[in-house]
């Protein structure tokens, strides 16, 4: 094994989650910089360090040194100090700014940031601010490199050290040794597995009571991403035993220890963490409370109502909708269910006329910033996001609306209801006052909430809440081809697929995924824009059912980002490319930033020497730093589950075979209802077929409906 010394010259690429690095190692006395490429983690261009291993010569790429160890060490040099300054890695200093501070005082640079830093004040431009960010930005690194070389020394790629950091401070090191499966539950991005190496590394037995029980844990939390919010004991301890790799019994004896410890709860023969179970719980107990109440303003006269608002908004109200308006005026709390063109809208605005004639105290919300803008167009009124009604209140931690403090209404109306999952739903419930009357509306044949539960199916299939189900398609709607053959796609009938010009809805045939990408491309890049003036970022929307493949929803990106959006310059992290001007999207509620699960936004600055990125979100900006952006990625093709509730214009769904796992009758429902003005499916029949007579709706485990059932007698 050879060794070699240098200082990194720049980095070419940098895999963050594994820590695999392509970097240029300027050699002293050689001309040309040495490409060496290995498991370097977190490497700065402008470090010094020692590597060992071996030459190889690269079929495509020549002479390499693959690196099997190396040391760090501080730049020993004035040209490798001043770019370890210029590579970003401490805030408040740039290209310009390293310039003139190495200028100032050379070889002692890095000795002047340690020791005096207040020092920093004589170079032109850095004020007393600058001066406290970088003394503080390089305090935290020198924090961050230790948890580095310590993760680093027990074989885990250390890409998430500042989330660690952040999260733990100074005692990041001690708590970790303390219990590394902390790091599953408490930092973003930060799995069962990577935890669980670290704890082999500490040398925490595999069959520890420990590791065993956050394993079930951990395996109950990942089945609440796949929508469960409980999980049979039987299946619980198999799923817990491919991920452990531990004796079942063990397993079955460490879910006792956690149900007498309170962890988690059975009932019967299903499994929830508590969380999960004290949010349906709550549900039940809210509803109660909600529908026994008595209502806090005068009765209306229904028949009297009824005519007065078909005449004030001139509108022929049909049967269906009748009932829903009653309801709506009548009951406690009331359901609405019905599909596109059903209605919907129409029942919410005559709801809306009559009560304003006895209440100004009225609330309207949705799930998504979205929905609620298009809630908002449709009743002229405000329209909030549920986590904006609730108030985030940052001290305590969760709502500042609550059972003590409600929101102050008479009436709330909450449309987009099947998108809303148990925690969610258990915060609103709570915020309601006793006397209000509660509407939901939503759509129970869409893809359910993206969170665990099935909370609004539950809801109706508890048979305690009234329900108005809207089946009639209505005479404008049924000229769109869009309402049309989503409804036969909901009821199990093939689409109609034929060429129409001026049509809604378009179907272009395609065999193979790599003819599907063509296509796609083709229809942003030209024909949509031309014929139909629709802007390719802000109108057009591709949703795709899977993230792997060629027409995966990476693959997507990766591509639409190249051809879209092509730059020089961009951030590259977690092996992904962020540049200004992408469509991006936020995948995780972040509560802090008030950005939610499935808001998307506009990435307009990339600032390298803050380590910023700004974002806008619906003409709000928001910050993140550098260590927050596996927050966001790529949105010019999403998930069609992760779209839900959300509209544009403008919606393209490839199609095809090689995505059957994900072929429902639901998800392609779902999709295509996402479409305001014009749907283009792109691939082959056969996988339309296929998602068609698949309705075997993927089982989500809930306790909700029988919960209601107890409680709601």
């Amino acid at each position: 094994m050879e060794e070699i010394f240098g200082y990194v010259d720049g980095v070419v690429f940098a895999e963050e989650e594994r820590g695999f690095t392509v970097a240029k190692l300027k050699e002293p006395r050689k001309a040309e910089p040495t490409c060496i490429v290995g498991t370097m983690p977190s490497l700065q261009p402008g470090e010094s360090i020692r590597c060992k291993g071996t030459w190889k010569r690269h079929a495509q790429y020549g002479l390499q040194f693959e690196v099997q160890s190396f040391e760090v060490q501080a730049p020993s040099d004035l040209i490798g100090i001043q770019k370890y300054l210029e590579s970003g890695m401490i805030k408040g200093i740039g290209k310009a700014y390293a310039e003139r501070i190495v200028k100032e005082f050379g070889m002692d640079t890095l000795k002047i940031i340690d020791e005096s830093p207040e020092r920093l004040a004589k170079v032109p431009g850095i004020g007393e601010k600058r001066v406290e960010r970088i003394r503080s930005c390089w305090q935290d690194q020198k924090g961050i490199r230790d948890v580095m070389v310590f993760l680093r020394g027990h074989g885990v790629s250390p890409g998430y050290a500042q989330k660690i950091f952040r999260t733990y401070g100074e005692r990041s090191v001690e708590k970790v040794k303390d219990n590394p499966y902390g790091l599953a539950k408490e930092i973003f991005g930060i799995g069962f597995k990577s935890a669980d190496a670290i704890a082999q590394n500490l040398g925490i037995p595999r069959e520890s009571p420990l590791r065993i029980k956050s394993g079930i844990e951990h395996v109950l939390w990942e089945l609440s991403n796949e929508g469960h919010v409980c999980y049979p004991r039987a299946e619980l301890i198999l799923a817990a035993g491919e991920v452990l790799e531990s004796d079942p019994s063990l397993i079955d004896k460490c879910l006792e220890l956690l149900i007498k410890e309170g962890e988690v709860i059975q009932d019967e023969l299903l499994v929830w963490v508590r969380p999960l179970y004290l949010a349906e719980i709550g549900i039940g107990r809210e509803m109660a409370r909600l529908t026994t109440s008595p209502l806090g303003v005068r009765a209306v006269h229904v028949e009297k109502a009824l005519i007065w608002v078909q005449e004030k908004l001139r509108i022929k109200l049909a049967e269906e909708q009748i009932k829903g308006v009653s309801c709506g005026v009548s009951d406690k709390v009331h359901i609405i269910t019905g599909g596109p063109g059903t209605g919907k809208s129409t029942i919410t605005k005559a709801i809306l006329a009559i009560n304003e004639k006895i209440t100004d105290k009225i609330l309207l919300a949705a799930p998504t910033g979205r929905a609620a803008k298009r809630m908002s167009e449709i009743t002229h009124k405000k329209a909030f996001t549920i986590h904006a009604l609730l108030e985030m209140d940052f001290s305590a931690g969760g709502f500042k609306r609550n059972r003590d403090n409600p929101l102050a209404c008479d009436l709330i109306i909450i449309d987009e209801a099947s998108m809303i999952d148990v925690l969610l739903m258990n915060h609103l419930l709570k915020a309601i006052p006793s006397h209000a009357r509660v509407l939901l509306i939503g759509d129970i044949d869409q893809l359910p909430s993206v969170g665990p539960g099935n909370v609004l199916k539950d809801m109706i299939g508890s048979t305690r809440i009234r329900v108005t189900e809207l089946k009639q398609i209505f005479r404008q709607a049924a000229g769109s081809r869009i309402v049309t053959n989503a409804h036969r796609i909901n009821h199990g009938e093939f689409p109609d697929l034929s060429p129409r010009s001026n049509s809604d809805f378009a179907f272009i045939e395609c065999e193979t995924p790599e003819q599907i990408m063509e296509e796609i491309l083709k229809l942003i890049k030209v024909r949509i824009p031309k014929e139909y003036r629709f802007h390719r970022f802000e109108d057009i929307q591709v949703l795709s059912p899977m993230r792997r493949g060629v027409i995966g929803t990476e693959n997507l990106n990766a591509i639409l980002q190249e051809q879209l959006n092509p730059q020089k310059e961009a951030l590259t992290r977690m092996g992904r490319r962020f540049q200004v001007g992408d469509k991006v999207m936020q995948i995780r509620n972040n509560y802090q930033k008030l950005v939610f699960n499935g808001d998307i936004g506009k990435i307009v600055e990339i600032d390298m020497s803050e380590q910023m990125i700004k974002v806008a979100f619906d003409g709000k900006l928001i910050d993140y730093d550098f260590s927050e952006i596996d927050e966001l990625v790529l949105a010019y093709a999403v998930s069609i589950h992760k779209y839900q509730g959300s509209e544009c214009p403008c919606i393209i769904i490839p199609v095809h075979t090689s995505h059957f796992k994900l072929l429902y009758r639901n998800l392609l429902y779902t999709g295509i209802t996402r479409g305001k003005k014009l749907v283009i499916l792109v691939g082959s029949k056969k996988a339309i077929a296929i998602a068609i007579h698949n309705e075997e709706v993927r089982k989500r485990h809930t306790g909700l409906k029988n919960t209601l059932c107890k409680f709601l007698t």
